[in-house]
Parts: structure tokens; C-alpha cells; sequence
């Protein structure tokens, strides 16, 4: 017996290669991104160890869900998506210890050094509301364009539009106040 007649005809679009393509796909993707999928963890947990692990997960969400992205060019907003969820999910079981946060002062000073002023901006960012923190994160230090960052919050493209211009007058005022009391000291 003829070994076509046992086995069938080869298939170039079997199985195997369908999941070898797959597996090329989610490797490409890891490849291209993980690099911002961790700058993104470690902002928002400021701890390695949990950054890595939420990449971790996000990338198996990703490869579980691999067949749901339909748009390529959608890939990195699709994974802080997923990245985003993979945090939040932190938070659905932890209780945590409440601070007051008046008894704490975050005033930071402004030095001629960048290192510390670099800091300042970063303690300054974090003080603003999480509705204007986070889309100004994502397109700062994510590079993500005004549509991306709206459908990675899943928000209107004109409120992210208007947060981010809220959130750079915010900014704006925390420096000028900060001059302003910088100049009355000296």
C-alpha cells in the first residue's frame, strides 16, 4: 500500500503549521513589545518583581486570546489592555492598609541636579488624579497617540483629548507654584 494512501495527502495548511504560525506571531509580538509592557507594569506598581510578573501574565492572557487580535497594527495597545486588566485583577482580592496621606508631606524640591528634577515631575505626575495621570503616562512615556490611548482606557478620543490637556495645566500650575515659592524663599 502506498504511504499517501495511508497517511492522506499532505496538507501545507495542517494543523502544525497553523500553530507554528501562531507560535511565530505571539513570539514576534513578545519580541517587539515586552520591553514597554514592563516600563508600563513598573509605573504603575513601581516594584520589578510584580512588573515582571504582570508581564508574565499578560503575555499568557495574550497568547491565550492571540486569535482576538485582529489588527496588527493594534498589537501594543492591545497588550497594556490586557496588561492594564492583569493589575487591576491585583486588586479584586487585596485588602490594603489605608495611610493618611496628609501626615506624610510630598513636597519635593526642585534641584539644578536632572536626576532630582526628574523625580520632582515624577512625584508631581503621581499626585494628579489617575484620570489624567494614566493617559498622560501612555503618551509620554508610551508614545501612544490620543486614538490609541482611548482605546486602550476605552474612552472617548475627545475626553482623552481634554484630560491630557487638563492634566499638562495641572502640571503647568504644580511648577509655577513651586517657582513662585521658590522665589519668595531665596
Amino acid at each position: 500500500m502506498a504511504f499517501g494512501k495511508i497517511f492522506g495527502k499532505k496538507n501545507p495548511n495542517g494543523p502544525v503549521r497553523l500553530d507554528m504560525d501562531r507560535q511565530r506571531k505571539y513570539e514576534a509580538l513578545v519580541r517587539a513589545y515586552h520591553r514597554d509592557l514592563f516600563r508600563y507594569a513598573f509605573w504603575l506598581c513601581k516594584d520589578k518583581s510584580i512588573s515582571e510578573d504582570l508581564v508574565q501574565e499578560t503575555c499568557l492572557r495574550a497568547w491565550k486570546s492571540l486569535d482576538s487580535l485582529q489588527d496588527e497594527k493594534a498589537a501594543k495597545s492591545w497588550l497594556i489592555t490586557i496588561l492594564r486588566r492583569e493589575n487591576a485583577r491585583r486588586f479584586e482580592r487585596k485588602q490594603f492598609d489605608l495611610v493618611d496621606i496628609d501626615e506624610h508631606g510630598n513636597d519635593a524640591k526642585v534641584s539644578d541636579e536632572p536626576h532630582h528634577q526628574s523625580e520632582w515631575v515624577q512625584a508631581q505626575i503621581m499626585k494628579l488624579d489617575v484620570d489624567y495621570r494614566e493617559p498622560l503616562f501612555l503618551q509620554v512615556v508610551g508614545g501612544f497617540s490620543g486614538e490609541e490611548i482611548s482605546d486602550i482606557l476605552g474612552l472617548n478620543k475627545n475626553t482623552v483629548m481634554t484630560r491630557l490637556f487638563r492634566a499638562r495645566n495641572q502640571l503647568k500650575e504644580m511648577l509655577d507654584s513651586q517657582d513662585n515659592r521658590g522665589q519668595q524663599n531665596g
